[in-house]
């Protein structure tokens, strides 16, 4: 069997993706993080459809979220994560350039866990990846879903 996932990284900019694997890395946080780069691979992955049909259902520890993405928006996403029985006890963390308050708002009313903007920077964008992955994967405890693992 292998390893559960534990990070899916939604994430069109390939810095962004980069980066954030690099922050991962760094501090040895995660070894296995799922990269899609559209909303609409996300919602595949998650429910196991499309490319992903024949994946075994496995809910991640945590979904790393942008807004600002092709095909299926990040809003849409979060829509369908929190919606869904299979899926909405997955912590979702916005990763997102956007500082709009409807954006923030929105995300929140939707079931959003937390609401982070990207810093610009890069060790502060490294800070900030490090302090995700050491609260979502070694601090919080999620619960298990009755038929998912």
């Amino acid at each position: 069997m292998s390893d559960p996932i534990e990070i899916l990284l939604v994430e069109d900019n390939p810095n962004d993706v980069e980066l954030t694997l690099h922050a991962l890395g760094k501090y040895r946080l995660s070894t296995r993080v799922v990269v899609v780069r559209d909303g609409a691979e996300a919602l595949d992955f998650l429910f196991s459809e499309g490319q992903y049909a024949g994946r075994v259902p496995e809910n991640p520890k945590v979904v790393l979220l942008d807004l600002k993405l092709p095909k299926v928006n990040g809003t849409e996403v979060l829509l369908r994560i929190k919606s869904d029985p299979r899926t909405k006890s997955i912590p979702v963390v916005v990763l997102t350039s956007s500082n709009e308050e409807r954006d923030i708002l929105e995300s929140y009313r939707l079931g959003a866990n937390s609401y982070i903007l990207k810093p610009v920077d890069f060790e502060q964008f490294t800070s900030s990846v490090k302090q995700l992955g050491l609260y979502w994967l070694l601090v919080n405890q999620s619960p298990r879903l009755e038929g998912r693992p």
